[in-house]
């Protein structure tokens, strides 16, 4: 193989990380009308999801502490579909490893997959709640409001979502995903969201806005006291505004991304699709105004999917170390559930580094593979550092500086890069 030189780059992104994160949350709360309407005694289920959000035991924790100074008896529930392979035990174990359990809360973590059906909205789709949920006095979301890598739309992740599949356990996750995939994700949101409103069991929800860095640079107390249409409407305006910090690839076009690392709680698709330019059925580069792909090598999974391989099949090529780590049970559970079979096809792959590569640049169409441009980065979450080709920095945007010499690319013995952990630097 003949690799052009590489160097470390950086992206700069502006830090809109909020300072005081306990203080922000407890003015939002206290200003809103939510507390006014929670009499003292009251039990709030307070639903948590399965995503890596940056510091969301900190802000789990503030808004448990938050309803006890209140008066009220919070306990916090899963709120994740098919999530920590669709069993009570397994979406429990999800929160433990973020650092939200009764030991680090001073709560109860109540995990169930018992439901209670909250009847069948206008477009005839049967709806769930959590039983602990529904049977408690009232119910407050701790959810992200960011792009969902199925769909575009006015509302995509965010409360919503939650309100709906999050709630809605493994026997809501699989009924509505099903209506879904003829009716469009956003409309059937919108359809149990509403259904769910309608229960009047929800105050409302902490909308968390996180900025390019990873960082917490939003935390938004949302309420349903003023009625659908307003918690709708501000969702929808929280969801425009973290699209516009979003962190892209660094360069208009790019043969071949090497993702160090894939997993649910990166993204929900494994490689947040709107950062790789690809659709969970397969489709390429389907995203506008995102950098183009040509081909993607996965290299192994994060340690917190919990061997999910949802993900792998949007890659060209990965790694024999990505296959062997799958636990396919639970990545058949949140594939099917999610109707997307397509997500978890198995690539090509191959025993190192080397000929996954070597294997994949011929079919760029270009006959001088020292002409072929690569970007390396850790996972798609994580977009500040990062490696590119010499031959690609001609067209990075103005944000990208390198912070290295070129280097030639290096194995090991065995014929791999350096982890994600230790990337390769110049001399080394």
């Amino acid at each position: 193989m003949n690799f052009p030189r590489f160097v470390q780059a950086e992206q700069s992104f502006p830090n809109r990380a909020i300072a005081d994160i306990e203080q922000h949350i407890r003015q939002e709360l206290s200003s809103s009308d939510i507390p006014k309407r929670v009499p003292k005694g009251a039990r709030i289920a307070i639903g948590v999801g399965s995503r890596g959000i940056a510091n969301i035991s900190r802000i789990t924790k503030a808004v448990v502490d938050f309803w006890k100074e209140h008066g009220a008896q919070p306990f916090i529930i899963p709120a994740m579909g098919s999530h920590g392979a669709a069993t009570a035990e397994g979406q429990s174990d999800v929160l433990a490893h973020y650092g939200i359990h009764e030991a680090t809360m001073g709560v109860p973590v109540i995990s169930s997959l018992d439901v209670t059906a909250l009847g069948t909205t206008p477009d005839g789709i049967e709806t769930f709640m959590d039983k602990n949920a529904f049977d408690a006095d009232g119910v407050f979301l701790i959810a992200r409001v960011k792009w969902h890598t199925d769909f575009d739309g006015a509302i995509e992740s965010g409360l919503f979502k939650m309100m709906a599949i999050g709630l809605g356990k493994f026997a809501g996750a699989q009924k509505y995903h099903n209506f879904a995939y003829r009716m469009g994700l956003e409309t059937m949101i919108r359809s149990v969201g509403a259904q769910v409103f309608a229960s009047g069991k929800i105050l409302g929800g902490l909308a968390i806005q996180e900025g390019a860095l990873h960082e917490t640079g939003g935390l938004t107390v949302v309420s349903t006291g003023q009625g659908l249409a307003a918690m709708v409407a501000k969702e929808e305006a929280l969801l425009r505004e973290v699209k516009s910090w979003m962190a892209k690839l660094p360069a208009p076009e790019i043969d071949i991304l090497i993702v160090d690392e894939i997993g649910k709680n990166i993204s929900g698709a494994g490689m947040d699709t709107k950062v790789i330019n690809r659709g969970v059925n397969g489709q390429y580069n389907p995203w506008p105004n995102t950098p183009h792909v040509h081909r993607i090598y996965a290299r192994g999974l994060s340690a917190l999917t919990y061997h999910s391989g949802v993900g792998l099949g949007m890659a060209d090529v990965v790694h024999d170390r990505l296959v062997n780590d799958i636990d396919w049970k639970p990545t058949y559970i949140n594939s099917l559930t999610a109707s997307t079979p397509a997500c978890i096809r198995i690539p090509i792959h191959f025993p190192t580094d080397r000929e996954a590569l070597a294997a994949i640049a011929p079919t760029v169409g270009k006959n001088d593979l020292s002409q072929v441009t690569y970007c390396r980065i850790r996972n798609t979450m994580e977009l500040v550092e990062l490696q590119v080709s010499e031959n690609l920095l001609p067209t990075v945007y103005g944000n990208v500086k390198a912070t290295s010499a070129p280097f030639e690319i290096q194995f090991d013995e065995a014929g791999n890069l350096a982890t994600a952990e230790q990337p390769v630097h110049a001399g080394h």
